[in-house]
């Protein structure tokens, strides 16, 4: 399962780098941004909005 969120991720990454015209030095940006949008939207949402949460209250 691991292995497909990951491999989701990746290619939610690239889909978000070549929408911002393949402009380098934002790779971080759009792999936090993909692991977001591919966390909400799987099985994993539930535990992903958790953590979210929990993060929010620490800062």
């Amino acid at each position: 399962m691991v292995e497909l969120l990951e491999r989701k991720i990746r290619m939610r990454a690239r889909q978000i780098y070549h929408e911002r015209g393949q402009a380098e030095g934002q790779d971080v940006e759009d792999w936090v941004r993909a692991e977001s949008e591919v966390l909400q939207s799987s099985i994993l949402a539930p535990l992903w909005n958790t953590r979210q949460e929990r993060e929010l209250v620490e800062e």
